[in-house]
């Protein structure tokens, strides 16, 4: 396959970015998106000019750092991970469009990496539980509901890649943060932490400048782990719930 890649560069932070256009050739259509990049930059180099910086890690769709929008789809045109994208989606002499994430909340760092840790301190803010530590408890001494568990494992799915940040048109994380909030507050282990671990989040969340939520409902279509649209309205329940629950 021949395909002429425009890609975005951005030196660092602080500089203005732009679209450059590159020519690649001799590429299997049984190459992932990243192994695609990995020959261009792999061409830059041998031409001494600056390879292009992408987010990447296990290369198998788990650990959710690849992170680009592809022809202005978050993740590309299948519902997988860039890594896990692989160039048979795509036909031979293509122009491919290839951005970084889009949200205030994640400020470029260079070509096609953004900085991620609103996530991070989202979690920090409430995404645990009070355990006590020592020898792992008897596994069976804190029944859980199978329907609570099911929903507790499918909100444990996000990865977060951010993709539902990228495609929301507000740029809003409300998709992560109820993923985020709902696998543990549907647990008896989240209980005691069920109330401030909403209001925390979601302040946080807020106070990072994410976008506000209008249930355009492109964050669950972009989402590479199926987390439902569903999940934000439990979240805001959760919200409703606690705060009434406070102002007593």
């Amino acid at each position: 396959m021949k395909l002429t890649l425009r890609v975005w560069r951005q030196k660092n932070a602080d500089a203005d970015g732009a679209m450059s256009t590159y020519e690649v050739d001799g590429i299997s259509s049984d190459m992932s998106f990243l192994e695609m990049l990995d020959t261009l930059n792999e061409e830059l180099i041998l031409k001494g000019e600056d390879p292009v910086a992408f987010d990447h890690d296990c290369r198998e769709g788990i650990c959710g750092a690849c992170s680009l929008v592809i022809n202005g789809d978050a993740h590309g045109p299948e519902r997988t991970t860039t890594c896990q994208l692989h160039m048979r989606s795509f036909e031979d002499g293509d122009t491919i469009d290839i951005e970084p994430w889009r949200a205030s909340a994640f400020p470029v760092i260079k070509d096609l990496v953004v900085d991620r840790s609103a996530f991070d301190r989202i979690i920090q803010a409430g995404g645990y539980i009070t355990a006590p530590t020592g020898a792992a408890p008897e596994a069976h001494a804190t029944p859980v509901p199978k329907p609570d568990a099911d929903l507790a494992f499918e909100h444990a799915e996000c990865i977060g890649c951010g993709a539902c940040v990228a495609a929301c048109p507000n740029g809003a994380a409300m998709l992560f943060t109820s993923a985020k909030i709902n696998h543990l507050n549907v647990l008896p282990q989240g209980a005691p932490e069920r109330e401030t671990r909403v209001l925390d989040m979601v302040a946080q969340m807020d106070d990072e400048g994410f976008g506000g939520c209008t249930l355009t409902g492109e964050c669950a279509t972009a989402c590479p782990k199926g987390i439902p649209l569903m999940s934000i309205t439990s979240m805001n329940k959760e919200w409703l719930r606690a705060t009434r629950k406070v102002k007593r």
